[in-house]
């Protein structure tokens, strides 16, 4: 154990020491120097602002008086004249602008001014409440939606008859009238109002999420009041998930440059183990990534929440990086596929996100707990294994695929990526006993087949309901096809005299029980909630009927395996389709009510 330790951080030490001397020596002072300036400018421009759009218009005004409700405005050079050419020409009551694309967004940008300049002088009344009559204590509530009403059948009423009275179904209860007392003096009241003057509500939204609420906690007038917009997740996708993804991006790059010119030979001749190599190389990057995160959830107080969240994406995108790393012939090629990778990968956390507090189908994403966690909605050990479970999982697989490929042979071979796939694939698969690796390679794929599923579902939920199941149901059958055949493939192709009619019952057998038992305990274990929804009936219907999907999963390895048997290896993209087409009709047909 010491040992092993030892190894990896001695492997550390090289990673960390071979970064620092990459980069060219003349290279290293000027780089310095910029990160410097960087932070000067990013000083300067938090004190200061950005003004790119300073001075944009032109504006003529009849007078002082008129001028003061822009003159604030930077975007605005004011000229005491109503003659000339200018984008905007002020004459009270009057107000128009030039006929040019220019003049409507100065008019656009003089309404906002407007706007502000009325508030403030609301804010300003000797009779507050005369100028704010209704004031609002926002008090936010769960939704209780029921997203599982189609599935279970309940018909859904009709609208209401308009020429009639409604009629309550339960009994009558009265509720307490609120109380007239605002709580905040007059005073108190201004001073926060004042302080408001020339927020950008929507921007506000955002630095309340960091900073916390105002003085008045939710109390507010209906003039800043805000629409419950999805940006948040956004901005949260952008600051946790970003750094990590540009991180693990360095480590990729060392896994490629160790197969550049064979200068990993070095490594491989040794006596480490690839566990401690793969580890080692990793650890440095592992070590920033929780430092960068640490320190970006400080700022939301929330940094257990934040950490546990987030570390099951670290070791996911370490994991792919090393994936991707090992399989990239070029450069190029590394690049195509990482940003591939990463607009799925940040696709999959992010939109989830957005239906926080509204569908149980946002617990896919680990960044809905930070969310809850920033928000102060409690969240159950259950649901942090429904957002993560995935994950780990899936790292896990990942890292130890990798560590078994990581010789001379899998390294330093320039193969496409889908022959590096089928070759990662085989070296899992025993001579002895090939029907047995089959069985595991199958359950070792399901939870990836569920993530490619659920990151679907996630895709087409807001689509309309009839073709967004057709869709779903047709292309979660190809995937499953895809991976339940693709071990057959790699042995058919390593070892063509393979398959016999026997051989090829055999294994469809064996990828038949290896699939129904993984899905059976990933449902039942992980996705509960989920599969209660009329989406996850689209994805797991017939679990509850024992022999169809036994019969279903037999049938569809057994007519692509059968197709690449009498036709060949070409034909196995469309043995896919034909196996998809009857596996998404079957489902189609049992969720009809066929069966």
């Amino acid at each position: 154990m010491l040992s092993a330790l030892r190894q990896i951080l001695t492997i550390s030490r090289w990673e960390v020491r071979r970064s620092a001397t990459t980069m060219p020596r003349e290279i290293l002072p000027v780089a310095v120097v910029l990160f410097i300036l960087l932070i000067i400018v990013t000083g300067y421009t938090q004190e200061s602002g950005i003004h790119l759009q300073d001075r944009m218009y032109t504006a003529g005004v009849d007078s002082g008086e008129t001028g003061a409700i822009i003159l604030g405005d930077p975007r605005f050079t004011v000229y005491l004249t109503t003659a000339g050419e200018t984008d905007l020409t002020i004459v009270p009551p009057y107000v128009s602008s030039a006929n040019t694309d220019r003049g409507e967004s100065a008019l656009k940008a003089f309404q906002t001014d407007y706007t502000r300049y009325v508030t403030a002088q609301y804010n300003r009344e000797d009779d507050l409440f005369a100028a704010y009559p209704l004031w609002i204590d926002i008090q936010y509530v769960k939704s209780e939606l029921d997203f599982t009403a189609t599935e279970a059948g309940r018909g859904i009423a009709g609208a209401p008859n308009p020429y009639q009275n409604p009629v309550p179904e339960r009994p009558v209860r009265a509720v307490p009238e609120p109380s007239a007392d605002v709580g905040y003096t007059k005073e108190e009241l201004r001073a926060e109002l004042v302080t408001s003057e020339g927020e950008d509500s929507t921007v506000a939204r955002y630095t309340d999420v960091v900073a916390g609420e105002g003085a008045l906690g939710d109390f507010k007038t209906p003039s800043q009041l805000t629409p419950p917009l999805p940006f948040d997740a956004i901005v949260l996708v952008f600051v946790f998930i970003f750094p990590l993804y540009f991180t693990s991006q360095f480590y990729m790059m060392s896994i490629m440059n160790e197969r550049i010119e064979r200068k990993g030979e070095i490594l491989l001749s040794s006596p480490l183990h690839p566990s401690a190599i793969v580890i080692g190389k990793m650890l440095p990057y592992l070590v920033v990534m929780i430092t960068v995160t640490t320190v970006l959830s400080l700022t939301t107080g929330e940094t257990a929440v934040v950490l546990a969240a987030v570390f099951p994406i670290i070791l996911f995108f370490l994991a792919a990086a090393l994936f991707i790393g090992m399989a990239s012939r070029s450069f190029k090629e590394l690049s195509f596929i990482s940003i591939f990778f990463s607009t799925v990968a940040t696709s999959y956390l992010f939109f989830p996100s957005i239906f926080a507090n509204i569908h149980v189908i946002s617990l896919i994403s680990p960044l809905t707990l930070i969310i809850y966690g920033i928000e102060g909605t409690p969240f159950t050990l259950a649901d942090y294994f429904y957002s993560t479970f995935l994950f780990w999982v899936t790292a896990a697989i990942l890292f130890a695929v990798c560590v078994i490929n990581f010789n001379e042979e899998r390294l330093f071979t320039l193969h496409p990526l889908r022959a590096k796939v089928r070759e990662y694939i085989g070296s899992a698969v025993s001579e002895k006993h090939p029907f047995a690796s089959l069985f595991g390679i199958t359950i070792f794929s399901i939870p990836f087949v569920l993530m490619a599923q659920l990151m679907l579902l996630v895709l087409l939920f807001n689509l309309p309901m009839p073709l967004s199941l057709v869709i779903l149901i047709f292309t979660a059958a190809f995937i499953e096809e895809l991976a339940k055949s693709v071990g057959i493939y790699a042995i058919a192709v390593e070892q063509p005299a393979f398959l016999t009619w026997k051989n090829v019952i055999a294994a469809s057998l064996a990828v038949m029980a290896g699939f129904f038992f993984g899905e059976k305990l990933l449902l039942f274990a992980t996705l509960a909630q989920i599969s209660e929804s009329v989406f996850g009936a689209a994805l797991f219907t017939s679990l509850q009927v024992l022999w169809l999907p036994l019969t279903l999963h037999f049938t569809g390895a057994f007519i692509t395996v059968s197709l690449i048997k009498i036709f060949g290896q070409r034909a196995y993209p469309f043995a896919l389709i034909i196996a998809s087409f009857v596996h998404g009709t079957y489902n189609l047909f049992f969720i009809t009510g066929g069966f």
